[in-house]
């Protein structure tokens, strides 16, 4: 079957959260070790450094775990435009520091921003892509991440090289951009079918799922069978609800809650991110 472009332009589109992610993983270990910035706020020792690197680390957390009632009550893609919006005023912050305490502020805030896109994002993706090509879709995100480390190194690289505040500014103000674009453009993209379907706009949703799949033909066979799927898992979900948190610890559920949980903290226990940061 072969499907409208629009989901290529969707998917791209949210990736810039990715690249946003990227970015600020990278962008901060090469900025330490600036002349520009040692000479601007005074040689940070190894505890303020720390703090300064950590202070995104701990707003991803907090963001990470406001990310999810968020994208359910106001829906994913108004969730994705807070984070950039989010991101756009950290960034401000850290370009306009004057003081530590103040890029710790600006960095935590681009933490909190990161944690609403990393988790938002890829849910978003999954969502408005069609089923037999939603992996190759979303895999876009890390993609995305990998490209904004590397632009992180390269414009630090080329930043050591100027003289001055501007050395370590230019690459810390230069994270506005790819918010700003992400911002507008998300404006838009269409809500997530599911999302929509959830909330009970089932016109919405096959008015969206007509854009995505069938060049807007919402009468089509393939709008038809997804929206009915879609109807389906989310009516199983609400009958197999937990009522607590606890009960994903009880069986049938602890088995997978360990699974999931166990494979997401050995990747971050690495260390990986925290050697870019």
């Amino acid at each position: 079957m072969r499907y409208a472009r629009p989901k290529y332009v969707v998917t791209s589109v949210t990736a810039l959260g990715g690249l946003l992610f990227g970015y600020d993983i990278g962008i901060m270990s090469s900025i330490l070790q600036m002349e520009g910035f040692n000479e601007y706020f005074d040689s940070p020792d190894a505890l303020a450094t720390g703090v300064i690197v950590s202070s995104l680390t701990i707003g991803c957390f907090l963001g990470s775990l406001l990310s999810g009632p968020l994208a359910d009550r106001y829906s994913r893609k108004i969730t994705i435009m807070l984070g950039a919006l989010v991101c756009t005023v950290g960034s401000c912050i850290q370009f306009a520091s004057i003081s530590r305490a103040m890029l710790i502020a600006g960095r935590f805030v681009n933490g909190l921003a990161i944690g609403f896109l990393s988790s938002v994002v890829p849910m978003y993706q999954s969502e408005t892509a069609p089923p037999g090509s939603r992996g190759r879709m979303v895999s876009l995100q890390q993609w995305a991440i990998t490209w904004g480390i590397f632009l992180a190194f390269g414009i630090d690289y080329g930043c050591s090289y100027i003289e001055g505040a501007r050395q370590f500014r230019l690459p810390l103000g230069l994270q506005i951009v790819p918010s700003i674009v992400l911002l507008f453009t998300m404006a838009l993209m269409p809500f997530s079918p599911r999302w929509l379907v959830a909330h009970d706009h089932i016109g919405d949703a096959r008015q969206v799922l007509g854009r995505l799949r069938a060049y807007g033909h919402t009468s089509a066979p393939e709008v038809t069978e997804e929206l009915r799927l879609i109807h389906q898992t989310i009516a199983f979900e609400r009958a197999t609800k937990t009522s607590s948190y606890w009960e994903l610890l009880r069986r049938p559920n602890r088995r997978r809650t360990l699974l999931g949980c166990g494979i997401q903290f050995m990747q971050q226990f690495t260390g990986i991110n925290t050697l870019m940061l």
